[in-house]
């Protein structure tokens, strides 16, 4: 038999606990007897009431058998009052008058579509995440809860909307260096939704074991604007690590150059050169060559 967990009563709110069902087996040898027991009587004419009173008794008993997969529970109600949930595997036998109800203890997953939202910034995008959650209180489930898969779908719906708030989609100049963003923090944003959906579910009875991000994009309306925005950035910081880079290299050329004494350069001469090695650096086109047939001063 099971072990008794005592009920949890907090307001309004009734928590699970453990029902004392039979195993099925010696129940069933019992009936089994109490049969043949009333077969011998009616076959030797002897005794016809205890015979009925036997038949009957087994009719009556037998309506309590039920049988519990693994990771499967029974919720007891008898006459509307919760009496427990008997999680126990196998065959067992339970009071006939009793109530079941089936509830799968198993994990399940929970596929939102993507859902268009406002991040942090005010943007619009779309946003989905995979949900993988199981009921750990049975007693809150089925009885706080009208439908509880109907309640994990809209609360997921719930907290997603929500965490897209607490976010900007992508880093830019208007957020700190270290601030978290739904693109670049996949597994924070990840935790946080866990969190939050277990807050949510606390009162259901249900637990959420993990929480991902599946989708996430801008929405059709500004997605191409926020492309062009994104290229821009990445456009820019490549052109100042090639300025900074062309900068080294002339600076070490003029070094170079003065350090060897291969040509004297006045500050003129200077500034050209500086100008020529830079539009051939830093140029994103394939630079030809100009042959001047003069000097800098004629």
């Amino acid at each position: 038999m099971n072990d008794t967990l005592q009920l949890v009563r907090t307001g309004a709110t009734t928590a699970e606990r453990r029902f004392r069902s039979l195993s099925g087996y010696p129940v069933a040898a019992v009936i089994a007897a109490a049969l043949l027991l009333a077969a011998a009587v009616v076959a030797q004419e002897a005794h016809p009431l205890l015979a009925a009173a036997l038949l009957v008794a087994c009719l009556a008993a037998a309506p309590g058998f039920y049988m519990l997969a693994p990771n499967e529970a029974k919720l007891m109600t008898l006459f509307g009052e919760y009496v427990g949930t008997d999680r126990a595997e196998g065959l067992r036998w339970a009071n006939p008058l009793l109530r079941l109800s089936k509830v799968s203890l198993r994990a399940r997953n929970l596929n939102t579509s993507p859902l268009k939202v406002n991040d942090k910034r005010g943007n619009p995008v779309e946003i989905g995440a995979a949900v993988v959650w199981k009921v750990n209180d049975t007693a809150r489930a089925l009885l706080e809860i009208d439908d509880y898969e109907r309640f994990v779908e809209v609360q997921a719906e719930a907290a997603i909307r929500h965490l897209a708030t607490q976010y900007a989609y992508d880093s830019g100049e208007d957020l700190d260096e270290q601030e978290v963003t739904l693109r670049a923090g996949l597994d924070a944003v990840a935790n946080a939704l866990r969190r939050e959906l277990n807050q949510r579910y606390a009162g259901a009875g249900v637990e959420v074991l993990d929480a991902k991000l599946t989708h996430l994009a801008y929405a059709p309306e500004i997605a191409q604007v926020m492309l062009r925005r994104q290229q821009a950035v990445a456009i820019i910081s490549a052109r100042k690590h090639i300025v900074a880079g062309a900068v080294g290299m002339v600076e070490a050329a003029l070094r170079d150059l003065s350090r060897l004494e291969l040509v004297a350069l006045d500050d003129e001469r200077k500034a050209a050169m500086v100008s020529n090695l830079l539009v051939v650096l830093c140029s994103d086109k394939e630079v030809h060559p100009v042959i001047n047939t003069g000097t800098l001063y004629t």
